[in-house]
């Protein structure tokens, strides 16, 4: 499936009206309720709604886009404390991995064979099985609201071609981030009817909610602050959506709210070893190797982490894929455990050890006098610095030749290969260290609408929640879904409201 291109489509129906309000300008609101842009022109009366966004990262504006589609009268303002969409930006090398397309040509198939009901149910199984923290509850029918396939289609609609790799990764063909980020802020930059005065996504960076509270009519009393001029405003929101994501802002707001918070802590790193002598392999990477996590310290029934994919070698420890996935599995257990283990790897699942003992056997009858270090079995699809590391740790001399290997030495090699072990020592602080474990426990949500079970028309969409995934695109996949969800529950919400 390697270059597949999704062509661009016209879009259906009105395009959504969208103003940003750049970080230059300011919106003073009066804490009487009314609210006003700088320009003096009033953005509504008490009759219009307003969702306020906590967060402006894919999730808190995917949300928003959606529920202006489905509300135009209703008024959204983001507030990021940072950069917005900042996570996307630099996500997969700066290509921006947006989802994982692996599904959709197994979908298909099942699709055509059996009912739609079933595939729906064996899709919900399968995408939800990419998530250490959430893979129970997403079983059901959150990714059949709004899945992998409906992303595409979005931003393909919206003038952002798209290909899929070999792996099952989704990114824009220009493999530029850019054009994912372009897409999310153009799309907030559109002009609705001029003869209305209503903002579809104000967007205001620099500033942070310090604190809410419900007020006696049932909305949410905000206060707004930007440290660096010293700014505090106060503001009365009718729908509130917290899309945080990692923050601790996000933590702190739902707290406040009555929500209870898993202890975040980091997912999906790579892993510190134990060994100088993997400085000499920095760089080498293994195409398919099978990882098996093993903790200290640790209960005896605490079950083992299996993942099998490509493995990067570094001069601090072992990365890749497989290693990426097995860290998100294991990463609460690794952090109670400070980060201590080991993991063993087969270097060649696909051979058994004894059939790896037979082909070195042939191998040194054929090679009886080439040097150990200079010639080893094809079939292993290895490089010759990682033989040479082998040897080095079987205490054999790679000047020596194959006819001098005795046969228990021949039999240690090939259990090498099979399980290799690796202290951990320690997590690496790498790029790819921006998931968290952790956050609102999804109990306390629906996630038929991302409602919150405790206050009516509070929100949570992202990484707030308690669900991470593994890497290659199924984090941001949860963003969008969640955000699309959210986005649809409150338009639909909105709209109810009279003009």
């Amino acid at each position: 499936m390697k270059g597949v291109r999704l062509p661009r489509s016209s879009l259906i129906g009105v395009s959504l009206a969208v103003l940003l309000v750049r970080t230059s300008r300011r919106l003073d609101f009066a804490r009487r309720g009314r609210r006003f842009c700088s320009t003096g022109r009033c953005l509504g009366n008490r009759s219009e709604p307003l969702l306020l966004v906590a967060g402006g990262g894919a999730a808190g504006i995917y949300a928003s886009l959606r529920a202006k589609e489905l509300a135009p009268h209703l008024n959204v303002l983001v507030i990021e404390k940072g950069k917005p969409l900042s996570k996307v930006r630099i996500s997969g090398g700066g290509r921006c991995n947006v989802t994982n397309g692996n599904f959709l040509e197994k979908m298909v198939q099942i699709c055509f064979w059996h009912s739609l009901k079933i595939y729906e149910i064996i899709f919900s199984l399968g995408l939800a099985g990419n998530y250490p923290r959430g893979n129970k509850e997403l079983q059901g029918a959150y990714f059949n609201i709004h899945g992998p396939q409906d992303t595409m289609s979005w931003f393909s609609n919206h003038g952002v071609d798209l290909k899929i790799e070999e792996d099952g990764r989704v990114f824009p063909v220009s493999n530029n981030s850019s054009s994912i980020v372009d897409c999310l802020l153009g799309e907030a930059k559109k002009m609705g009817d001029s003869t209305q005065y209503f903002v579809v996504v104000q967007l205001q960076i620099g500033k942070v909610i310090s604190n809410v509270s419900i007020s006696y009519k049932g909305k949410f009393n905000l206060r707004i602050e930007k440290r660096t001029i010293d700014l505090v405003e106060d503001i009365e929101a009718d729908f509130l959506l917290v899309a945080t994501g990692s923050c601790q802002q996000g933590y702190k707001l739902a707290v406040q709210l009555g929500h209870s918070i898993v202890q975040p802590m980091p997912s999906i790193f790579t892993f510190k070893i134990e060994d100088n002598k993997l400085q000499s392999l920095s760089g080498i990477t293994l195409p398919k190797v099978k990882a098996k996590l093993k903790l200290e310290n640790i209960c005896k029934n605490q079950p083992e982490y299996t993942q099998v994919g490509p493995m990067l070698i570094t001069h601090w420890g072992l990365s890749g894929p497989v290693i990426l996935r097995l860290s998100a599995w294991g990463a609460r257990d690794l952090f109670l455990n400070e980060y201590k283990g080991f993991v063993y790897i087969d270097f060649i699942p696909e051979i058994n050890v004894e059939d790896l003992k037979l082909i070195l056997s042939q191998h040194r009858e054929h090679m009886a006098k080439q040097k150990l270090s200079n010639s080893f079995p094809s079939k292993f699809g290895l490089v010759k610095r990682f033989w040479g590391y082998l040897l080095d740790r079987e205490g054999l001399d790679g000047d020596e030749p194959w006819a001098s290997l005795a046969n228990k030495s021949l039999n240690s090699i090939a259990l090498l290969l099979k399980q290799c072990s690796f202290k951990v020592i320690g997590k690496g602080q790498f790029k790819e260290e921006f998931v968290t474990s952790g956050g609102v426990p999804l109990s306390e949500i629906t996630l038929s609408n991302m409602e919150s079970r405790i206050w009516k028309n509070l929100f949570f969409a992202g990484e707030v929640l308690n669900v991470d995934g593994i890497t290659g695109g199924f984090n941001f996949q949860n963003a969008w879904t969640g955000g699309y969800i959210a986005g649809t529950s409150i338009g639909e919400l909105a709209s109810t409201y009279l003009l």
